[in-house]
């Protein structure tokens, strides 16, 4: 019999062997930043004893909440786990006006049967860096830089994610980077690679110019969650050397009335953090 409790600190290992199953990227502290504080909250779905599912929320303050790791074990798919976890968290979050998400294809059906709706396109792509010259104008970014970067990003994602920024800014200090008047941009480690988001620029020789510095600092295989807004950042890409993966979609249930700038988004934190 299936059946589905809250996730605590303890069933850590039981995400990542579900984050594995799936050949998902997350480390252990991407599931600490669920399972460790008052924003977040995550759910399991076990069967006699053994973990099958997960999901997991944040809440975003001011204005709508994020819901990810939709996670069913391969051997337990079609079998209604999802649909089961899906309604649990969103009845956990019956207070909040909107939810977001960024929904693979294969999941995009379910969430438009419980009323999400598309909001804009995304692409995972990802490359092998060399480490070439870093541009200039951009450097490394400092904890005094921390402050200002905070509050023009609540202005850029339409709510605050400070504390989400702060645990990448540890984790990868080489992929933390600022142009200054221009963006900058985080990253964090991963199992099968390093990724770059979320990069925030006023324009695209900025957003590019944060990649190449990144690129510069951080050998091995990086992968990147773009935003369609800009086609010459799209072509840019590719050309730089990174392989179109696959698609995303950003959705929402209900109405945001916290949009932010996602037009200067080029790139997104992941979609398990929007």
């Amino acid at each position: 019999m299936t059946g589905i409790r809250p996730m605590t600190m303890h069933d850590l290992a039981a995400g990542m062997q579900l984050c594995r199953l799936s050949c998902w990227n997350q480390l252990e502290e991407d599931w600490r930043c669920f399972l460790d504080g008052t924003a977040g909250s995550g759910w399991l779905a076990e069967q006699d004893g053994v973990a099958i599912g997960t999901v997991a929320t944040l809440r975003y303050r001011p204005g709508f909440a994020w819901l990810s790791m939709m996670l069913v074990d391969p051997a337990h798919r079609r079998t209604g786990v999802g649909s089961q976890l899906l309604a649990t968290a969103l009845a956990a979050l019956t207070d909040e006006a909107c939810v977001r998400l960024d929904a693979t294809p294969a999941g995009e059906p379910l969430y438009r049967r419980v009323g999400f709706v598309a909001e804009y396109p995304l692409t995972r792509a990802t490359t092998v860096s060399i480490g070439p010259a870093s541009p200039r104008g951009v450097r490394p970014m400092t904890a005094a830089d921390l402050p200002s970067i905070f509050a023009r990003d609540r202005e850029i994602f339409g709510a605050d994610r400070s504390a989400l920024l702060t645990s990448f800014y540890h984790r990868a200090p080489e992929l933390a980077a600022i142009a200054p008047g221009a963006g900058y941009c985080f990253g964090r480690p991963g199992r099968l690679y390093h990724q770059l988001g979320p990069l925030v620029a006023e324009e695209v020789a900025a957003a590019q110019d944060l990649v190449g510095y990144c690129l510069a600092r951080r050998r091995g295989r990086i992968a990147i969650d773009a935003t369609h807004y800009s086609p010459q950042w799209m072509a840019w890409l590719e050309s730089a050397g990174f392989a179109i993966e696959r698609p995303f979609l950003r959705m929402r249930r209900g109405e945001n009335s916290h949009p932010g700038q996602a037009e200067r988004q080029f790139a997104i934190a992941g979609p398990e953090f929007g």
